[in-house]
Formats: structure tokens, C-alpha cells, sequence
């Protein structure tokens, strides 16, 4: 397994892994696939502290990390938000984990001072994935969000990574 920064023609697989969970799952709140062009805004960005990164299994992605902006607003500059999506064939095989830990590496050499994480509950691997790599449970948004006819709680997640800007 190969974990390396995504290309232009990764897009379309990450794109299809992520639209499995925009259409039957709650890890996003989306209801419509978002299209290439969400994704190639993803992998054009310059900010430090955002990634997109592959798990490649012999040339196919079979899942992907990614990191970008938590707020808008400048003086959010150092806080990254962060997720993991795996194609359904890929979980329970220690991807996650791969990935997270490569995202993050790179995430402290851009010195990023705090990672949030937002999980969709109920989530168990995911909130194991997010204990295991250090994060920590900061609390609950209960019914922040409809999707699927039923109301969902989140909870948010923090890494404090120390970077020093």
C-alpha cells in the first residue's frame, strides 16, 4: 500500500468513494455529489496545511485523507480540518491509519497548531481512528444535522500538533 499526494487523475476515484457516502451514508452532510471541480479545488490548494492525499493499492485509490481551511476567517489560518474516506473494500485494514499518520507528518512540518475533526455519530472505527492517532474529544453538536430522514449529532475532535506560528 502507497500513500502519496493525489494527482489530477486520482479525482475521479476519490470523487467516487466520496459520493458512495454523499448518497447512503452520514460521514457528510452533502445530499448531491459535488463534481470534479470540488476535488480539483482540493488539489489546487496552496495554503499551508492543505493536503490531499491516496492510499494507491496497485494503482488503484481505495481511499483518501484530506486537510483544509476550519473557518474562512484569517485568524483560523493555523487549524486544519481533517477527514479519512475509504472505498467500503478497503476498511478494517489499517488504511485509515496510514493515511491519517502521513497527513499528519506532513501537517507538522507546515507547522499547523491544531487538527479538528468532525464524526458523525454513530461512527465506532472512526472514533477509534481518531483516539489511536491522538486526538482528543472535545464535545457534541446534538441534531446539528438531517440527513436520511433522521436528525444526527456530531462530535468534534482536536490534535494539538504545537506548531509555533
Amino acid at each position: 500500500m502507497l500513500v502519496r499526494p493525489a494527482t489530477e487523475t486520482d479525482l475521479p476515484a476519490i470523487a467516487a468513494i466520496y459520493d458512495v457516502e454523499v448518497r447512503t451514508g452520514i460521514s457528510t452532510f452533502a445530499t448531491e455529489p459535488p463534481g470534479l471541480d470540488y476535488w480539483r479545488e482540493r488539489l489546487g490548494s496552496t495554503q499551508p496545511g492543505d493536503h490531499l492525499l491516496v492510499a494507491d493499492d496497485g494503482g488503484t485509490v481505495v481511499g483518501y485523507a484530506f486537510s483544509g481551511s476550519y473557518r474562512p476567517r484569517a485568524g483560523y489560518a493555523h487549524t486544519r480540518e481533517t477527514s479519512v474516506y475509504l472505498a467500503g473494500s478497503a476498511r478494517g485494514r489499517g488504511l485509515g491509519r496510514l493515511l491519517y499518520d502521513e497527513l499528519l507528518d506532513r501537517m507538522r512540518v507546515d507547522d499547523v497548531r491544531l487538527v479538528v475533526a468532525v464524526i458523525a455519530l454513530p461512527n465506532d472505527g472512526s472514533q477509534g481512528l481518531h483516539r489511536a492517532c491522538g486526538f482528543e474529544r472535545v464535545g457534541v453538536l446534538h441534531d446539528v444535522g438531517w440527513k436520511l430522514d433522521r436528525w444526527i449529532d456530531t462530535e468534534l475532535w482536536e490534535l494539538r500538533l504545537g506548531g509555533t506560528a
